[in-house]
């Protein structure tokens, strides 16, 4: 990207409490556009060009050879991604198995992208070979290490094909506790033999997303696709600052849009009585956020500022960290019982996808262990919920795994023959979020304009 995007911040809420009200709900939208604007506060140019890291990891364990077109179109994808790279972005390219090894450079460390590094490095790729078992966290302390004192973006792709068979659950914890901040890591898993919760718990801790790959021959677009996404980032380290007055206590932060992700125990302190969120790397992007403030009831026509939003990147050594946009969240407390009971729009949707998601999982995992009344119950309220929503694609989905007697009830019978794919692709996507009609409505016209 050759242009720094700008920011803004949007706040939508209902301020208005009842005479002891306690909880303020509000939706904070973050938008980084090159047009810029001033809707939200101050607004600041991101500042210059970011540099750029990228690391490829393709599992090699020996599952990866069953059948042989999955190791063959793994290495092509990677070839690509490779391709896709700026000029100038380090990179490297790992294998995982049971241990982590370097395949481009020989030795442990990035080199920048140009026309002789690509070609060797697709060299190196084709000499690739399926063997030994799998340990995730290896590949990403290689990874983390590949990274080391590195500024900028720092974007991973992780692809398996398996269970982390090879190292206990805690090794993983420990290395993503590690991990987590350093980069943002992209997971996919090829076929049905890896977990979804597996690899989601990866995703989420590096701020990344996880997807299936159904078939082999998917691999190439979809690494295409991560690697363009990734070059498209040009600020990094974004983090959302929540200042609260003395006596409020922020109950949690929630991204609900383009994913649900719950962000509460990533908080870090910076006093006074603030706290950021880690965002991850921004392109041109929206991605929306639902905070939820607890307060001290206060006196009727009191109005308090319950958040002073911040979007931040840290500030040259030594400095504080540079403000790109602001907003705020109010309070107000009224006897007026129309105004305080009025549930916000776009809070109330985004509740609903945030249930949705863990309406879709909790059936899921019933449905695994046989307790068939749950997940027709849970996988029935999910189908209320996406229909609601206009979740149009979870909707798709969902009817791949239940017959829908009535959407609106919530009647469905679980389907008895399901493809594992559909399966896993109903998980993977069920963070998944759309916006409101209502936006989608504006943004349409918009783009008509």
């Amino acid at each position: 990207m050759s242009e720094q995007p700008q920011f803004t911040v949007k706040v939508d809420q209902n301020k208005y409490l009842p005479e002891g009200g306690r909880e303020v709900h509000a939706i904070v939208s973050v938008e980084a556009s090159a047009a810029g604007g001033t809707e939200g506060g101050a607004v600041l140019a991101a500042g210059p060009a970011t540099r750029a890291s990228e690391v490829v990891i393709i599992d090699t364990s020996g599952s990866m050879s069953y059948p042989d077109t999955k190791l063959r179109a793994a290495v092509e994808a990677a070839q690509v991604a490779v391709d896709t790279l700026r000029d100038g972005v380090e990179f490297a390219v790992v294998s995982g198995s049971n241990v982590a090894s370097m395949v481009f450079p020989e030795q442990p460390g990035l080199v920048p992208a140009n026309d002789e590094n690509r070609r060797l490095a697709k060299e190196a790729l084709g000499r690739l070979r399926a063997s030994g078992g799998t340990a995730i966290g290896s590949w990403l302390r290689l990874a983390d290490e590949l990274f080391a004192d590195r500024k900028g973006i720092r974007h991973a792709i992780l692809l398996t094909d398996g269970k982390n068979q090879h190292e206990t659950p805690e090794q993983l914890d420990a290395v993503l506790f590690r991990c987590e901040g350093r980069f943002v890591c992209d997971c996919r898993g090829v076929g049905t033999d890896w977990e979804v919760a597996e690899l989601r718990k990866v995703s989420s801790a590096l701020l990344g997303g996880v997807d299936i790959v159904r078939d082999p021959s998917e691999l190439v677009a979809d690494f295409q696709a991560m690697t363009e996404a990734a070059m498209g980032k040009s600020v990094a380290d974004v983090a959302l600052r929540l200042q609260t007055p003395q006596t409020a206590k922020l109950k949690f932060v929630k991204q609900v849009l383009p994913t649900v992700e719950d962000l509460t125990g990533r908080r870090v302190e910076v006093p006074p009585q603030a706290g950021d969120y880690p965002l991850g790397a921004w392109g041109e992007e929206s991605r929306d956020y639902h905070v939820c403030v607890e307060l001290p009831p206060g006196e009727v026509g009191k109005v308090l500022r319950a958040v002073w939003v911040k979007l931040v990147v840290p500030g040259p050594p030594g400095e504080e960290a540079r403000v790109l946009a602001t907003g705020n969240v109010l309070a107000e407390w009224t006897d007026d019982e129309a105004r305080s009971t009025r549930i916000n729009e776009r809070v109330a949707h985004y509740t609903g996808q945030a249930e949705l998601a863990v309406a879709i999982q909790e059936g899921l995992q019933a449905r695994e262990r046989g307790d068939e009344d749950t997940a027709t119950a849970r996988l029935g309220r999910a189908v209320v919920l996406a229909d609601a929503a206009g979740n149009e694609e979870i909707t798709s989905l969902l009817r791949k795994v239940v017959d829908v007697v009535d959407p609106a009830t919530g009647t469905v019978r679980l389907k008895k023959n399901v493809d594992k794919a559909d399966e896993m692709s109903l998980d993977t996507r069920s963070t998944k979020t759309v916006r409101t009609r209502k936006d989608e409505t504006v943004n349409n016209r918009a783009q008509k304009g």
